[in-house]
């Protein structure tokens, strides 16, 4: 008995996860196999050059952000813990302080438009401030991912991902 509760006392005092069980997943993976968002464009698009000012390529461009907006997650991520690579962009501000922010998978996204699919921009939010995350920073950021959809000024995000870690960008080291 008395080993019992000494082995119970022993897990109840071990955290839930190592410090560092993050997989390390590439933005590829948040896009569900077999979606293809250019399929619905092809016809389209397929009356060659077109103008801005052309109406067929005003309806092109109200078509491609109607399903890029709705662009579907993959489900097997949910809950998973991921570390993910991008560019940052703050959403809430506390002075030089963030708790939100979009993670995009290249320089630009959602400051130009159109912004990426909604599977290519996870909202970010940590519980812990921020200190001097900027606006296109690349980051590592690591977390439990969730198929949560936000809309915020800057684009339709299609995950979320509960902050545990931030760092600066570092390419990884090769095997």
């Amino acid at each position: 008995m008395r080993k019992l509760v000494l082995l119970l006392a022993l897990c109840l005092a071990l955290p839930l996860h190592a410090a560092d069980d993050f997989k390390e997943i590439g933005w590829e993976s948040l896009v569900p196999k077999g979606w293809d968002p250019t399929q619905d464009l092809k016809a389209l698009l397929s009356s060659g050059k077109l103008k801005d000012s052309d109406p067929r390529a005003m309806e092109a461009l109200e078509k491609m952000k109607a399903l890029w907006d709705s662009a579907p997650t993959e489900p097997s991520l949910a809950g998973a813990r991921i570390r993910l690579p991008g560019f940052a962009i703050p959403l809430e501000h506390k002075g030089n302080k963030v708790t939100e922010f979009l993670l995009v998978p290249y320089f630009g996204a959602c400051i130009h438009s159109p912004p990426p699919p909604a599977n290519q921009i996870v909202h970010a939010a940590s519980r812990r401030p921020l200190a001097n995350l900027r606006s296109m920073d690349p980051v590592w950021v690591s977390g439990t991912l969730s198929l949560q959809r936000a809309d915020t000024p800057w684009g339709k995000a299609g995950y979320r991902l509960a902050v545990d870690k931030v760092a600066p960008y570092e390419e990884p080291k090769r095997k």
